[in-house]
């Protein structure tokens, strides 16, 4: 199955999802375009497979993915919060724990929005 190349090498396409699965993560809501979000939604779900798994193994392998975010002058780890909050969180449910809501075009070039969102 093709992946989309969003128009960016690959060094900075994955700079980019890092980023965005990052900040998902974290603020548990993003809104993005529509390219983006259905690709970040791939690696989310599988980062979040991992979290319910909640070994030493699949903490590793998350952490090499999401980066290490420093905000407000606090460390707040994306890691500890999806693998203490976000994974329990899901613990009954087989995948599915991302959501696309429609937006509509951007202003500036009227690329389709969307905000991506973590289930309740």
């Amino acid at each position: 199955m093709p992946y989309r190349k969003l128009g960016r090498p690959s060094g900075a396409r994955k700079a980019l999802f890092r980023s965005l699965v990052t900040d998902l993560f974290l603020y548990e809501r993003i809104q993005t375009t529509e390219a983006k979000a259905k690709e970040v939604r791939k690696i989310a779900d599988k980062l979040i497979t991992l979290a319910k798994r909640g070994d030493l193994a699949a903490r590793r392998q998350a952490a090499a993915f999401v980066r290490r975010e420093y905000l407000d002058g606090a460390n707040q780890d994306a890691i500890q919060k999806l693998f203490n909050e976000i994974g329990p969180r899901y613990a009954d449910r087989n995948g599915g724990y991302t959501r696309i809501l429609k937006l509509g075009p951007r202003r500036g070039d009227a690329a389709p929005m969307v905000l991506l969102e973590l289930v309740r």
